[in-house]
């Protein structure tokens, strides 16, 4: 490819020199740049107008926008944006306004170049169409359009899912029996108390962990809260705030004392003295703090229990540290409740069937056959 490639030749952008005279402002692309700016803001001509209410209103209005997405996917995305911006412009390219051909140019490096994704690997097909979510979701924040659709864009997606797609690297399912023998290695202080409650509430209740650590102990307690959680005499009312709206998790109380996620809860808010704000917090020692938990805790407490009890003994220790997270309470109560799916498909908040059978790891996949329906 020479200086001189035509425009049009696909996926030949031109980087922009790196030195030159200054150039005359061309007016439409001064014009995109201002509604980039845009976003959530009133326009330049009433701005001076603006009332200190109606300042107030618009940050508002951004704070509202911001929790569109959960906290997760804004990191996420904001991760994202910065990757591709630095890509861009270590290649010459600028990355706004959007242009289609640079952003097929990235997609297939992050499918092709191991130096952009991690452990020495290239990025998955589900990972690259995040990043494809997230660019397109920055630009439209800058009031800018990406188009998916341009052969650029579409073509390339098309040959890396055709090329790279593969089935989901699911994590390992945590059984009852599993569960268990990693209660086991738990001891009884303040901390071993908490992570008991956390592995069984979050298993009982099919919650992913940053439901499990956004619990209150009420309603409208913390501003930082995803749900909470209301202890009654047959067990466990859970109410959390999820990616499709509020939904509301029953959490039965179980056959004894040892293995019940209602008892557990109860005995963890009686000894660490909590009554308001949120339920499982950090423990320095005998003290309990007032932060809240994050949701790696959560990963890496499962991780931890599943190594100490020899669960899946059968694999490496990088395999086994690899194959479980927090998804694995999730998996394991699809696994484990031997109900009629429809039940399993509500406990988890899915919206299909479908998604709620790529959780039951162990599942009778031939229960209906219709080879023999069929009368072969």
């Amino acid at each position: 490819m020479t200086e001189n490639s035509p425009r049009e030749a696909p996926f030949a952008p031109q980087p922009r020199p790196a030195a030159g005279p200054p150039k005359a402002p061309d007016p439409a692309k001064e014009a995109r740049k201002d509604d980039a700016l845009k976003t959530l803001a009133p326009a330049p001509e009433h701005a001076s107008r603006l009332s200190t209410p109606l300042e107030k209103l618009a940050e508002t209005a951004k704070d509202y926008a911001r929790g569109a997405k959960a906290e997760n996917t804004n990191r996420a995305y904001a991760a994202d944006w910065r990757h591709f911006s630095a890509w861009a412009r270590r290649r010459g390219f600028s990355p706004l306004p959007p242009d289609s051909q640079v952003v097929g140019l990235y997609l297939a490096a992050c499918a092709s170049d191991a130096a952009l994704g991690a452990r020495g690997q290239a990025l998955a097909v589900r990972s690259i169409e995040r990043r494809l979510s997230a660019l397109a979701w920055q630009f439209a924040q800058r009031g800018l359009k990406l188009d998916r659709h341009d052969r650029h864009i579409a073509e390339v997606m098309a040959g890396i899912r055709r090329k790279h797609g593969r089935p989901p690297d699911q994590k390992e399912a945590v059984l009852a029996v599993d569960l268990l023998a990693m209660l086991a290695t738990l001891d009884h202080e303040l901390r071993g108390l908490r992570d008991r409650a956390i592995l069984l509430v979050g298993f009982a209740g099919g919650l992913r962990r940053s439901e499990i650590v956004g619990l209150d102990c009420g309603p409208g307690q913390t501003e930082d809260a995803s749900g909470w959680a209301a202890i009654e005499k047959k067990g466990l009312l859970v109410q959390i705030k999820g990616k499709t709206g509020w939904r509301e998790v029953e959490i039965g109380r179980g056959s004894s004392e040892a293995t019940c996620p209602v008892a557990a809860l109860e005995r963890w808010l009686k000894f660490a003295r909590i009554s308001h704000g949120p339920l499982f917090r950090r423990v320095g020692g005998a003290k309990v703090g007032a932060d809240r938990l994050t949701d790696k805790h959560v990963a890496r407490l499962v991780q931890r229990t599943a190594l100490a009890a020899g669960v899946r003994g059968d694999l490496s220790e990088g395999e086994r540290k690899r194959k479980f997270a927090g998804h694995s309470l999730r998996a394991g109560l699809a696994s484990s409740a031997e109900v009629d799916e429809r039940y399993v498909q509500k406990q988890l908040g899915h919206a299909s069937a479908e998604m709620t059978r790529r959780y039951q790891r162990r599942r009778d996949k031939f229960r209906v056959n219709l080879t023999k329906a069929a009368g072969l």
